[in-house]
């Protein structure tokens, strides 16, 4: 019997070739140890050691240039925010509690009026209403992903209808002659001063608290671009200087091309930095500081005016926590307290004459009004309502009244408002211009840069063919 014999199996596996890289070819570990013998082996000539400081210097050169990029790319976006986005709304969030504020103010002067109530109160009240929501509609749409934003624009919507019905409950319970009404306004005021109001201002307050954040992040330090120029000028200085103790050549065209390049980008970086940093503080301290000053003021002004009205619609029915003082005149000097600091504070950031003169006119504004409403408080306190109403809220007879105080410190407010809000638009447009082009010649520069250093060690590499 023939006896056959099988051969053995590859190592691979049954039936196919061992797995592994052909004969002779490198693994991973192998090339990678070859290339830094390459390397080790070109730094022991000129030529190679020539290439190898061309290509680090490049590097840093483009380095820089991406480093500055994206960091100034950053503060561009964020100044951006603060002028065209941020600032906006934090705007519309005040205007949204002043209007609220003032159509509570209109109310209850309408309500003083009773049935001869006049047409501009009412219209006054309805423009109010109508601007609130209006600005909520707007700051819905912009809330974004902020939760605390967007929850008091809820409250704000869902509380808004229900102010509105109890006003115009009062005003018919009003017009009719009924007590009635001035249990509704009352209850529409608490509901003002406890709801509407506080979710206004949080919603104020996050608002300019993302203003201020954008802010910050637009005045930040470049570090790492500022880092990155001074390390890339450190290494062409030291490149010139080696070319130099080897060739006792005073330049290298290229190397020199290449520093002023990069020298240029820094000083651009340093400088429109630094103008923009100046401009962007100027807008905070001397447009968005006094901006929340006198709107914090103006809302004094206007719920004094509306404590003002309730004290002589209320006539004593609702008590302070003393349990023997009016509530709402006892608040009323509080608010006018709160007016006091506020314009004094408010002189003291006024920066020009333009800003002072509204601003001192409000404080005479309200000296007045305080003088008038001491005159018709007195007069309701001696039981005579009829006479002092007048007082109060002014007629054909009355023009002297503390209605017309009020108009005047509130139109004032306004004028002073204008003015600061015209300059923070301009300081920070002008914080944002300094940064305009930067972006795009930095980069150009730092590509410039890089290839000046590529052409200066190639032109020093054909000195050896």
């Amino acid at each position: 019997m023939a006896i056959t014999t099988r051969a053995p199996a590859p190592a691979g596996g049954a039936g196919g070739p061992a797995a592994g890289p052909p004969a002779g070819a490198p693994g991973p570990g192998t090339a990678w140890a070859e290339g830094v013998e390459r390397l080790r082996a070109a730094a022991t000539t000129e030529p190679g050691r020539l290439r190898i400081i061309g290509a680090l210097v490049a590097g840093l050169v483009l380095v820089f240039g991406a480093v500055t990029v994206w960091e100034v790319s950053g503060r561009v976006g964020s100044a951006e925010d603060v002028v065209g986005r941020s600032q906006p709304l934090s705007a519309d969030a005040a205007s949204i509690y002043r209007s609220l504020a003032d159509a509570d103010t209109a109310s209850s002067s309408g309500f003083l009026a009773g049935a001869d109530e006049p047409r501009e109160v009412r219209q006054r009240y309805e423009k109010d209403m109508a601007g609130a929501s209006r600005l909520l509609v707007s700051a819905a749409a912009n809330a974004g992903e902020d939760a605390e934003s967007r929850r008091q624009i809820t409250l704000l919507g869902e509380q808004l209808p229900r102010y509105t019905g109890l006003i115009e409950q009062a005003r018919a319970n009003n017009r009719q002659g009924l007590p009635l009404g001035g249990a509704y306004l009352r209850y529409a005021n608490e509901q003002m001063s406890t709801q509407l109001l506080p979710a206004a201002q949080r919603l104020y307050e996050a608002e300019t608290g993302r203003l201020y954040a954008d802010h910050d992040n637009a005045r930040s330090l470049p570090l790492a671009s500022l880092g990155a120029g001074i390390l890339a000028l450190a290494a062409l200085a030291w490149a010139q200087h080696r070319t130099y103790r080897r060739t006792n050549r005073v330049f290298n065209r290229g190397l020199v091309a290449a520093t002023a390049a990069t020298l240029v980008a820094l000083l651009w970086l340093a400088v429109g930095h630094a103008v923009a940093r100046s401009s962007l503080a100027e807008a905070r301290t001397e447009g968005q500081e006094s901006l929340k000053v006198l709107t914090d003021a103006r809302i004094a002004a206007l719920q004094a005016r509306a404590n003002e009205n309730l004290t002589l619609i209320a006539r004593g029915a609702v008590l302070a926590a003393d349990n023997k003082s009016d509530k709402y005149d006892v608040d009323f000097a509080a608010n006018m307290k709160d007016l006091d600091a506020g314009l004094e504070k408010a002189l003291r950031l006024a920066d020009d004459d333009k800003g002072r003169e509204p601003v001192a006119s409000a404080a005479d504004g309200v000296r007045q009004w305080k003088q008038r409403h001491a005159a018709a408080r007195e007069t309701d306190l001696r039981g005579d309502y009829q006479a002092a109403l007048p007082q109060v809220i002014g007629d054909k007879d009355h023009k002297d009244s503390s209605g017309a105080s009020f108009d005047t410190v509130d139109a004032s407010l306004e004028r002073a408002l204008a003015h600061e809000q015209a300059e923070f638009t301009r300081a920070a447009r002008s914080g944002l211009g300094a940064f305009g082009g930067m972006v795009t010649g930095s980069a150009a520069l730092a590509v410039a840069g890089a290839a000046a250093v590529l052409l200066g060690i190639g032109r020093r590499l054909s000195e050896y063919r």
